[in-house]
């Protein structure tokens, strides 16, 4: 199988690029491998056009808690639908997806499945809220073949950073 791992904060012009990078990728290689994605993530979306695109099966994993799907969280309803639409196969993975460290461990189990992983990766480590560097880490110490994808002119969604006001205590002079 040929799995895909990534950042996550990819705008749309960068998905574009992305799969059009992809599907180059997927046309190197001889062998009719089926994809195997997380559903609900931009590159998961991505990669399943282009493994489509590419004539071959694809395979989603589910977040499940028990035997039943496990609501996603709003900003991933959308690319979990493609995905899933697009899926032969869609398989359920017990793990929350509201967790960031559940959906590192459902990352890791995708790897182990997996003979190649096509990493979105910008090649910057791993910052506490994107885990992609570990994924690369990880996916090359198990010996499973990683090829980096991160064309030109691809960004990431900046972070927002919100600045919480210091208070004021009465009486007290501000500048």
């Amino acid at each position: 199988m040929i799995g895909v791992v990534g950042h996550e904060d990819l705008p749309p012009d960068t998905s574009v690029l992305v799969e059009r990078e992809l599907r180059t990728c997927l046309e190197r290689y001889a062998e009719p491998a089926p994809g195997l994605v997380r559903a609900g993530t931009r590159p998961a979306a991505a990669f399943a056009r282009a493994i489509r695109a590419a004539g071959r099966d694809l395979v989603a994993l589910l977040p499940a808690q028990g035997a039943v799907p496990a609501p996603l969280p709003s900003r991933a309803v959308e690319q979990a639908r493609e995905v899933m639409a697009l899926a032969e196969e869609v398989r359920l993975l017990a793990y929350d997806p509201a967790d960031r460290d559940a959906c590192v461990r459902a990352d890791e189990a995708l790897i182990l499945h997996c003979d190649r992983v096509l990493a979105v990766w910008d090649g910057s480590p791993t910052n506490g809220r994107d885990a992609t560097a570990h994924m690369v880490a990880y996916a090359r110490a198990r010996g499973v073949q990683v090829e980096v994808v991160w064309p030109a002119g691809a960004v990431r969604t900046p972070v927002q950073t919100v600045r919480t006001p210091v208070p004021v205590r009465s009486g007290a002079r501000t500048a």
